[in-house]
């Protein structure tokens, strides 16, 4: 096949390959923008076999159901869109027509997992300009997205009321879940929302200013010992080296980080769980390994040459990304300084 992939005027012929997606439904925001636009009759047939097909627990389609189908749609996005701010993943290409009805990841085309942390990072350099799907903006245009399907099947509940108050329920709930996300991340097993939230905005303002591998920061933060009142700020920046880009640490950089960490040791005190409970959430939520850019580019690399061992390799450690696979930990290490500029690994398009 011959393809364009950055769409610069350079066309070449590559290997082609037959992917098979599955997902039990494809349905997805904007097949009923496209309905509401031709009639509300229309609409109505592929809505109530939507919910007949896709949502059988749900009663006969009336306006109530209506009204409940689509605050179970808020609710499954929401929670979907936490996930991916989990992992870091980054889809790339959050158009209405790349939207689940089931809150499923489907549908990504220039997508990839954050490396050097950055809220303003997109893959996709269709969207270099105006950064609209990048990492930091996922919550926002999902609900801007919902807000269309609201705008969308306002012709079957004909009330603004019920659906704004489900478009309000995925902010709030959003913001409540993301936050019991994070400080799971950092191992605790509650939320205390007065002093967490500082602690989770310092630290992401933090990854912003210094390039920081979120992956491996928040997986190696669990070697940290906190316990028994025992904080060595020396041991623990030293652990956590390894997910700052970089071999030096400048003094005010690992003061701010040691001031960071000693906050983080005090309120880790607090928490009820002990040190063996704190692991085993922490590496429950804190992947080890994620499908990095610059590895998946060396897979197709090696594959173009007929070589798919890579391929191989990551498909099975990927199976099991939050275990500890001790002759992978090549698969856990920060993205190379070949591959932050290189077409396939920081840029991608739709035809990548």
């Amino acid at each position: 096949m011959v393809r364009d992939v950055m769409y610069n005027g350079n066309p070449a012929p590559e290997p082609g390959a037959v992917v098979c997606r599955l997902a039990p439904s494809f349905t997805r925001f904007g097949h009923f923008q496209y309905y509401a636009q031709q009639s509300k009759d229309l609409l109505k047939q592929f809505v109530d076999f939507t919910i007949k097909i896709d949502f059988p627990h749900l009663p006969e389609p009336c306006k109530e159901t209506y009204i409940r189908w689509f605050e179970e749609i808020c609710v499954s996005t929401c929670d979907m869109i936490v996930e991916w701010m989990r992992v870091g993943f980054v889809h790339g290409v959050m158009n209405t027509d790349n939207m689940s009805i089931l809150g499923l990841t489907i549908d990504y085309g220039p997508y990839g997992w954050l490396e050097a942390y950055d809220s303003n990072w997109t893959p996709n350099t269709t969207d270099a300009q105006h950064h609209r799907y990048a990492f930091g903006q996922q919550a926002k245009i999902a609900h801007w997205n919902l807000y269309q399907l609201a705008n969308a099947i306002y012709l079957l509940v004909d009330e603004v009321e019920p659906l704004e108050k489900a478009l309000n329920a995925y902010a709030d709930r959003y913001d409540k879940k993301w936050l019991f996300m994070m400080t799971k991340k950092l191992g605790f097993s509650s939320v205390i929302k007065e002093t967490d939230t500082d602690l989770v905005k310092q630290l992401l303002a933090f990854f912003e200013q210094h390039e920081t591998d979120m992956t491996i920061f928040f997986r190696r933060l669990e070697g940290v010992q906190i316990s028994d009142n025992i904080f060595d700020s020396c041991s623990a920046l030293k652990h956590l080296m390894p997910a700052f880009y970089g071999s030096d640490m400048e003094e005010e950089t690992s003061n701010s980080l040691v001031g960071w960490l000693e906050r983080y040791a005090e309120r880790s005190e607090k928490d009820s769980i002990n040190a063996e409970q704190r692991t085993a959430l922490m590496n429950g939520v804190n992947p080890k390994y994620v499908l990095r850019n610059y590895l998946a580019q060396l897979a197709i690399d090696k594959s173009e040459q007929g070589d798919h061992s890579m391929v191989n390799e990551l498909l099975e450690v990927l199976r099991h990304p939050y275990d500890e696979q001790l002759d992978k930990e090549h698969l856990n290490e920060k993205r190379p300084d070949w591959a932050k500029h290189k077409v396939g690994c920081s840029m991608l398009s739709c035809s990548s």
